[in-house]
Parts: structure tokens; sequence; C-alpha cells
């Protein structure tokens, strides 16, 4: 049986564990696991015996969650407290994902575990009382907070500028939204990381982390980097327009600031996510060869 249990599949840091974690991780999809199903989540629980379960599933669809708040809530907040009641009941540890949506991003600089949280839209707000459903019910876990992530699984802002640049010349990107992108393998990795060191220990630092890749920017900047690695391999490019976040409305409201401070998470389990942009074209590479092969 596989050491670790991820709740998700199909998602970006589902896929990205399964293949940085081969045999000791397992990922069950919504089909296996639906989180709005505690009954399910007890199945999977009792048939994979985990030493650790990682809970990757949620729903992200942050601009219609404010037409969905029900279903955004049901996966985002009351999932996550029925799985953390069951870890709980069956010992255990639980390492839960968060974001940096619970975030206002009126900090000037990069928001530790300890700053105070004002979510800003319906998802944000679902991720960050689905964090106290957690919290309420299980003495053992970990909340783990991320942050722009990208890599060539599943749909992202790199897939989705690749994309915008088969059909346009010109591509509106904002340039005053702030954050650390993090490259879902090496994420993984760090999550495997310190999921080995809690399951092997019966004593550790519970709490709240954050986990980013070192380095910051901002969308637009990221974008026009997007388009030079695409151009190195021969993808598509596109001009990219530089444009204040008042000009291009979404419906969520999203924080200009969500840049992460990850020095608690280096400090306690030792660990630190390498460069961004180092990620950025292994990532450009792999989804500019499967453009050209489909």
């Amino acid at each position: 049986m596989a050491r670790y249990l991820v709740i998700g599949k199909s998602g970006q840091l589902a896929q990205a564990l399964a293949q940085e974690g081969g045999a000791d991780v397992y990922c069950a999809g919504h089909t296996e696991a639906d989180l709005r199903d505690p009954d399910a989540l007890d199945r999977a629980l009792g048939q994979n015996a985990p030493k650790l379960v990682i809970n990757a599933g949620a729903y992200t669809a942050v601009d219609k969650a404010e037409a969905e708040p029900d279903l955004c809530r049901a996966v985002n907040v009351s999932g996550p407290g029925s799985l953390a009641r069951l870890c709980d009941a069956r010992g255990i540890p639980l390492i839960h994902l968060s974001t940096d949506c619970v975030f206002d991003g009126g900090k000037a600089t990069p928001y530790t575990p300890q700053d105070r949280a004002a979510p800003l839209c319906v998802y944000g707000q679902s991720k960050l009382d689905g964090e106290r459903a957690v919290r309420e019910v299980a003495g053992r876990c970990l909340i783990v907070r991320v942050s722009w992530i990208f890599s060539q699984y599943g749909s992202n802002f790199v897939t989705t500028m690749l994309r915008l640049a088969e059909t346009r010349d010109e591509v509106s990107v904002v340039n005053d939204q702030y954050g650390c992108p993090t490259y879902a393998p090496a994420l993984a990795r760090a999550l495997l990381q310190i999921a080995e060191q809690v399951s092997v220990s019966g004593d550790h630092a519970w709490g709240t982390y954050h986990l980013a890749g070192a380095g910051e920017t901002d969308r637009a900047t990221m974008a026009q980097l997007i388009y030079q690695a695409s151009a190195r391999h021969g993808g598509p490019i596109a001009h990219v327009k530089s444009i204040p976040t008042e000009n291009y409305p979404t419906p969520a409201r999203r924080p200009l600031n969500a840049r992460l401070d990850m020095s608690d998470t280096t400090r306690v389990f030792g660990v630190e996510l390498p460069d961004w942009e180092e990620g950025l074209n292994e990532t450009v590479r792999a989804l500019v060869k499967e453009m050209k092969a489909s």
C-alpha cells in the first residue's frame, strides 16, 4: 500500500505528487474520495490505511465561485472538515492545502502565516473557513498555503498564456498583481519531504505554513517570460500589453500582493523551494512539445 493518500487526482498538485512520489503516493479522485461525501472519504481511508493524508482536492474556479458559493463551500469547507474529523479519529496526520487568496493583498511585504487573513472573494473566504474547519477537529494537521502554482499539468497561467498566443498577437495582462510563482513538481517534492518528517515523528510543530517558489514577479512580467521561453522552444508568442487590475475587471477580486513568506517552513522543516524561473522553462518546453504533437 502507498504510504501517502492524496485527495485529488486531476489537479496540478495531485499529478505532480503522483509523479514525484511514485509508489509512495496514491491519488484518489472524486469518484473514490468525493469531498462532498464523508462516507466515501471514510472508505478511502479504510481501504488505503495511509500513514498521512494530503488534501489537494478543492474547488478552484475562483471567478465561477462567485456564482456557485454553496458548491464552493461544500468542497472547500465542509469537505475538509469531514476529512479532518475522519483522519483525527484514525490518528492519521493531515496536510491540508490552502491559498494566498485568504489575504486581502494590502500588506507591503510578503505575508507570514501569522498575518491577519481577510479574503476578498468567495473562493478565498471558503479556503479560510476550510482552514478553520480542519483546525477545529484535527490535532495533528498542517495547513499549507500555496501560491500561483504552474506546471505542464492541468490548467494554469502558463497554459492560458500559451493558448491565447495561438490565436492572438497581443494579450492584456495585469501588472500590479504580485506573487511568488510555484512550480508544481518542486512544491510536490517539498510537501513529500514534510510528509516524511511528519509521518515518522509523533511530535511535530503542527500549525500553518507557507510554501512558494523563491523569487517574485507580477503577472505581466511572468507572461513576458513565458513567451520568451516559448520562443526558444519554437512555440507561440504574443505581445504583452501591461494594464492595471482596475482595467481588467473579473467577478472575483484577487489580492494585489499574493507573496508568501516561507521562512517558518524552512526553519521548522528545512525545506526551501528553488527559484520559480527554473521550473518555467521546463514547463514551457513540455507544453510546446505537446502542442506540436497535437
